[in-house]
């Protein structure tokens, strides 16, 4: 099995700790101690796989020898079901760990899934699909992973790696040029983002001179202006669209000429991809 962080281990541990509890009542009363088991682990419906070196730490913890990947990720795949891992063990340790391993990577793989359609989407104009903090919390780390693996790119993993001015902090720090002022002076080499609702915010984002602006629920004829604005200034500030941008709308989004696209629902709305493990006895 693959070498896993200290940080994945202790994910990993509270999971089963939610699950197993005392111990697992049902195999205890009907598997014998002596029984080993094969696994197979399906992909039921089409999509991207994410979440394969979580599923090996949940086998690790619960005693199985050893769990092998049969598929790459981050591709996609359009015919299924097919195996895409299987795990030799006890078969009691493969049971107290079927739930956690299929939660993990049904949840991990509907993220990198949805990426993967948002991604293919905008093919084309350039546009790059960003997560947000918008996530499940204690799982972050692992859904930005996710996203990555369907192709995707992290924005800001929290609050502490990157500088996103939003209207409560203008409104704290006495306004927009003055909260840009003391966030260039706090961390000089950390670039700045600035929230903008509207046109007259994007110009006076602008000309404070942020690196990035995050245009908030923009229409797209408002967002095709907010690129004319900077073009025509010669400006080099990264222009980010984000809010209520669905599958329907994110290619109209793209092609009004924006940078980036954030979408929160990457994360917090994505449907789980279909899996399922089979347990087969091995001769003792």
């Amino acid at each position: 099995m693959a070498e896993i962080d200290e940080n994945l281990r202790e994910e990993v541990a509270r999971a089963l700790d939610e699950d197993l509890g005392p111990g697992d009542v049902t195999a205890a009363a009907t598997v014998p101690d002596e029984a080993r088991g094969s696994a197979r682990i399906i992909q039921k419906q089409p999509g991207v796989v994410a979440g394969l070196p979580v599923v090996d730490e949940v086998m690790r913890q619960c005693g199985v020898d050893s769990l092998d990947a049969l598929v790459i990720e981050g591709q996609w795949r359009e015919e299924v079901p097919v195996d895409v891992a299987t795990a030799i063990g006890p078969a009691a340790g493969l049971l107290a760990g079927e739930r956690t391993a299929l939660n993990f990577l049904g949840h991990l793989s509907g993220v990198a899934t949805l990426t993967s359609r948002f991604v293919e989407a905008v093919a084309g104009t350039g546009v790059a699909i960003l997560d947000t903090r918008k996530t499940t919390p204690g799982l972050r780390r692992l859904e930005k992973q996710a996203v990555v693996a369907g192709g995707g790119r992290n924005h800001r993993m929290g609050l502490y790696d990157a500088i996103l001015i939003k209207e409560n902090h203008i409104a704290l720090a006495g306004g927009l040029a003055k909260a840009v002022l003391a966030a260039r002076r706090s961390r000089p080499g950390m670039p700045v983002e600035v929230e903008c609702r509207n046109l007259d915010e994007v110009a006076y984002g602008l000309g404070t001179g942020a690196d990035r602006l995050l245009l908030d629920n923009m229409a797209p004829d408002a967002l095709r202006q907010a690129v004319r604005l900077r073009d025509e200034e010669g400006a080099a500030t990264v222009l980010e669209a984000s809010g209520g941008v669905v599958l329907e709308t994110v290619r109209e989004v793209a092609e009004a000429g924006v940078d980036e696209i954030s979408i929160g629902a990457l994360t917090h709305s994505a449907p789980s991809l279909d899996l399922s493990m089979l347990v087969e006895p091995l001769p003792s």
